[in-house]
Protein backbone atom coordinates (compact mmCIF):
# COMPACT_ATOMS: atom_id res chain seq x y z
CA UNK A 1 0.00 0.00 0.00
CA UNK A 2 1.67 3.03 -0.37
CA UNK A 3 1.43 6.35 1.10
CA UNK A 4 -1.50 8.03 -0.40
CA UNK A 5 -3.62 5.01 0.06
CA UNK A 6 -2.25 4.71 3.86
CA UNK A 7 -3.08 8.05 4.44
CA UNK A 8 -6.80 7.71 2.92
CA UNK A 9 -7.30 5.00 5.23
CA UNK A 10 -6.25 7.24 7.97
CA UNK A 11 -8.70 9.67 7.03
CA UNK A 12 -11.58 7.14 6.57
CA UNK A 13 -10.52 5.90 10.18
CA UNK A 14 -10.80 9.53 11.25
CA UNK A 15 -14.35 9.76 9.63
CA UNK A 16 -15.39 6.35 10.99
CA UNK A 17 -14.61 7.73 14.78
CA UNK A 18 -16.56 10.37 14.34
CA UNK A 19 -19.80 8.73 12.76
CA UNK A 20 -19.46 5.71 15.46
CA UNK A 21 -18.27 7.93 18.27
CA UNK A 22 -15.76 5.62 18.97
CA UNK A 23 -12.78 6.63 21.09
CA UNK A 24 -10.37 3.98 19.87
CA UNK A 25 -10.65 5.29 16.52
CA UNK A 26 -10.22 8.83 17.14
CA UNK A 27 -6.92 7.49 18.99
CA UNK A 28 -5.70 5.39 15.70
CA UNK A 29 -6.13 8.33 13.62
CA UNK A 30 -4.64 10.94 15.59
CA UNK A 31 -0.75 11.06 16.62
CA UNK A 32 -0.72 11.21 21.15
CA UNK A 33 0.55 15.55 21.01
CA UNK A 34 -1.87 16.15 18.20
CA UNK A 35 -3.98 19.00 17.83
CA UNK A 36 -7.56 20.62 17.43
CA UNK A 37 -7.88 24.05 16.52
CA UNK A 38 -10.82 26.29 14.97
CA UNK A 39 -13.75 27.97 16.03
CA UNK A 40 -17.14 26.61 16.76
CA UNK A 41 -20.57 28.44 17.45
CA UNK A 42 -18.17 31.77 17.22
CA UNK A 43 -16.19 30.37 20.10
CA UNK A 44 -12.21 29.49 19.44
CA UNK A 45 -11.55 25.46 20.31
CA UNK A 46 -7.86 24.38 20.88
CA UNK A 47 -8.42 20.53 21.74
CA UNK A 48 -5.67 17.75 22.87
CA UNK A 49 -6.55 14.55 20.92
CA UNK A 50 -8.12 12.94 24.79
CA UNK A 51 -10.50 16.16 24.53
CA UNK A 52 -11.25 15.67 21.41
CA UNK A 53 -11.86 12.04 21.57
CA UNK A 54 -14.10 13.16 24.80
CA UNK A 55 -16.04 15.17 22.55
CA UNK A 56 -16.55 12.35 19.91
CA UNK A 57 -17.61 10.08 22.66
CA UNK A 58 -20.03 12.31 24.06
CA UNK A 59 -22.42 12.13 20.98
CA UNK A 60 -24.86 9.84 21.92
CA UNK A 61 -26.77 7.97 19.80
CA UNK A 62 -23.38 8.10 17.54
CA UNK A 63 -24.55 9.59 14.07
CA UNK A 64 -24.61 6.11 12.38
CA UNK A 65 -27.44 5.00 15.25
CA UNK A 66 -29.19 8.34 14.32
CA UNK A 67 -28.98 7.69 10.29
CA UNK A 68 -26.91 10.58 9.82
CA UNK A 69 -23.58 9.44 8.59
CA UNK A 70 -21.06 11.24 8.07
CA UNK A 71 -20.57 12.87 4.43
CA UNK A 72 -17.07 13.78 3.39
CA UNK A 73 -14.72 14.68 0.18
CA UNK A 74 -11.29 14.46 0.21
CA UNK A 75 -10.49 18.05 -1.55
CA UNK A 76 -6.51 17.72 -1.68
CA UNK A 77 -3.73 15.25 -0.29
CA UNK A 78 -0.12 16.46 -1.06
CA UNK A 79 2.54 14.36 0.67
CA UNK A 80 6.08 15.66 1.31
CA UNK A 81 8.30 12.56 2.81
CA UNK A 82 6.71 11.94 5.94
CA UNK A 83 5.08 14.79 6.22
CA UNK A 84 1.76 15.48 4.44
CA UNK A 85 -1.44 17.50 3.95
CA UNK A 86 -4.90 16.62 3.42
CA UNK A 87 -8.03 19.15 2.90
CA UNK A 88 -11.68 17.42 3.39
CA UNK A 89 -14.58 18.93 3.53
CA UNK A 90 -17.70 16.62 5.81
CA UNK A 91 -20.94 17.15 7.42
CA UNK A 92 -20.69 16.46 10.93
CA UNK A 93 -23.63 17.10 13.71
CA UNK A 94 -25.75 18.93 10.98
CA UNK A 95 -22.91 21.30 10.49
CA UNK A 96 -20.36 21.34 7.24
CA UNK A 97 -16.90 21.47 8.26
CA UNK A 98 -13.64 22.24 6.18
CA UNK A 99 -10.95 20.80 7.79
CA UNK A 100 -6.98 20.90 6.97
CA UNK A 101 -5.52 17.76 8.49
CA UNK A 102 -1.71 17.78 8.64
CA UNK A 103 -0.17 14.02 8.75
CA UNK A 104 3.49 13.15 9.98
CA UNK A 105 5.18 9.39 8.93
CA UNK A 106 6.46 7.84 12.57
CA UNK A 107 7.62 4.55 12.58
CA UNK A 108 6.59 3.87 9.08
CA UNK A 109 2.61 5.05 10.54
CA UNK A 110 0.97 7.98 9.42
CA UNK A 111 -1.00 9.68 11.52
CA UNK A 112 -2.96 13.11 12.02
CA UNK A 113 -0.78 15.97 14.11
CA UNK A 114 -2.85 18.34 13.76
CA UNK A 115 -6.80 19.36 12.77
CA UNK A 116 -7.32 23.38 11.69
CA UNK A 117 -11.29 23.47 11.22
CA UNK A 118 -13.53 25.65 9.94
CA UNK A 119 -17.22 25.73 9.69
CA UNK A 120 -18.85 26.48 6.22
CA UNK A 121 -22.62 26.25 7.27
CA UNK A 122 -24.61 25.52 10.03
Amino acid sequence: MNDKEQIENVVQLYVDSMDESNLDKVKQAFHGNGTVVGYLHGDFMEMSVDDFAGFVVSQQPSPKEKGENVVFEILTCEIEGTTALVKIRDKYLGITFLDTLSFIKVEGEWKIYNKLFNVESE
